[in-house]
């Protein structure tokens, strides 16, 4: 059985930042394959790479910036269905009640009633100087509740 055209992965760089990294870590932001979407994990960071000083304005951003990489691959939050979520921990034994509130708060404000399978991970270090989260989602277009 051969693949339809449709079927073929398809690479996008979320315009302007994206296309940063394309050219100086060579990776993309998005793959779409069919009506699966997957992207990069997404920080909190500007188009010149800085981060607000205020931990729920980064995690604002960085649900922001996942929702310009969906659309570069012709996908919205309500069509997500799984969320990776990287912390630096703001609590010695947890990842922090401020840092799961906000993304709550996020979900509910992007994504309505449809709630996707997530898993929030507690990290040491991320790829960034200076960033404290990073957003990782799949989703499949047309799939929505």
């Amino acid at each position: 059985m051969s693949a339809t055209v449709n079927d073929r992965p398809r690479l996008f760089s979320t315009p302007g930042y994206g296309d940063a990294l394309f050219d100086t870590r060579h990776y993309r932001q998005a793959v779409r394959t069919g009506d699966r979407v997957e992207i990069s994990g997404q920080g909190g960071w500007d188009e010149e790479f800085a981060f607000p000083e205020s931990l729920e304005d980064e995690i604002v951003r960085a649900f922001d910036n996942v929702e310009r990489t969906l659309a570069t691959a012709g996908a919205t939050w309500r069509d997500v269905i799984s969320v990776d979520s990287y912390h630096l921990p703001t609590a010695t034994d947890t990842i922090g009640d401020d840092q799961t509130r906000v993304m709550v708060e996020q979900f509910r404000r992007r994504m309505g009633e449809r709630a996707p399978i997530w898993t929030q991970i507690g990290v040491a270090a991320l790829g960034a100087p200076g960033m404290r989260v990073e957003i990782r989602v799949a989703a499949v277009i047309g799939e929505r509740d």
